[in-house]
């Protein structure tokens, strides 16, 4: 049996991404107190600073004119249809999360907006009432125990971690654009919903430009506080407290259990 292109490249990535793992337990050990989440930030900003020249050589213009001249409904349908087919993925990660109800209402979606919808690109089934859930295989790891480990950014995908770089390739195998044959009409697709995106983003780029003063710290911490609030449907425990660390001496040593406080004098 021939072994497709595309399950080579998930298969060489699950491998790069078990070697990082084995380097990060040595380092980002979940019973490691203080352990750093970013061993590798000398090579991620330079990885990051790569990606953001690249945005703003290439992405951003295009994406600028992309945004005018393409109506703000064609954008927002483009949108629905690549969200449609995440809803089907969602639906698979929610039955594997035990989140049966939220799966059965995925798969609804999916139907809905797949059948009366024109292939997705009208959301009747928000209108409808039915709320779209953003499950991915990432989340569905969380769920299952499985720690985020080092943070990573990968060119052209950005910011990451061990754990949703493991999950990557299966989120993406869902793309609309890796289920056609034709090469060059798979590459269309990825490209319409690269720019689509960036376009969407457009603002929001612009306010973290303006407030971030070292974008990358904020960008990482930003990352990694919605990837864990997601993991636990936005009710993350709260992660242990460093400062009382059980190498960290008190403020104020006990007394001892024997020691008797020292006797008043006698009053004459």
């Amino acid at each position: 049996m021939r072994v497709s292109v595309w399950g080579r490249r998930a298969c060489g990535l699950a491998l790069v991404v078990f070697a990082l793992a084995l380097q990060a337990c040595s380092t980002t050990g979940a019973k490691t107190p203080g352990a750093r989440l970013d061993p590798w930030e000398s090579w991620n900003r330079k990885v990051f600073s790569f990606n953001e020249s690249l945005d703003e050589k290439v992405l951003k213009p295009t994406a600028t004119v992309y945004s005018n001249v393409v109506p703000q409904p064609v954008r927002s349908g483009i949108d629905n249809f690549f969200a449609n087919a995440a809803d089907a993925w969602s639906a698979v990660n929610n039955i594997l999360q035990g989140k049966f109800a939220d799966g059965f209402n995925d798969v609804i979606r999916f139907g809905t907006n797949s059948v009366f919808g024109l292939g997705g690109f009208l959301d009747v089934a928000t209108e409808a009432g039915l709320d779209r859930h953003h499950e991915d295989f990432g989340q569905t790891l969380g769920r299952w125990g499985v720690g985020a480990g080092a943070y990573i950014v990968w060119p052209l995908f950005g910011p990451s971690s061990v754990r949703e770089s493991f999950a990557l390739p299966f989120d993406r195998a869902v793309s609309p654009a890796l289920v056609i044959n034709d090469g060059a009409v798979k590459w269309e697709i990825t490209t319409l919903q690269l720019i689509n995106t960036r376009a969407g983003l457009l603002g929001a780029s612009k306010v973290l430009d303006d407030i971030a003063l070292d974008k990358y710290t904020f960008v990482r911490d930003a990352y990694l506080q919605r990837r864990r609030s997601l993991v636990y449907d936005g009710d993350a425990p709260e992660p242990p407290d460093e400062s009382k660390s059980p190498d960290k001496p008190t403020d104020a040593p006990a007394e001892k259990a024997n020691e008797k406080p020292p006797e008043k004098p006698a009053q004459k």
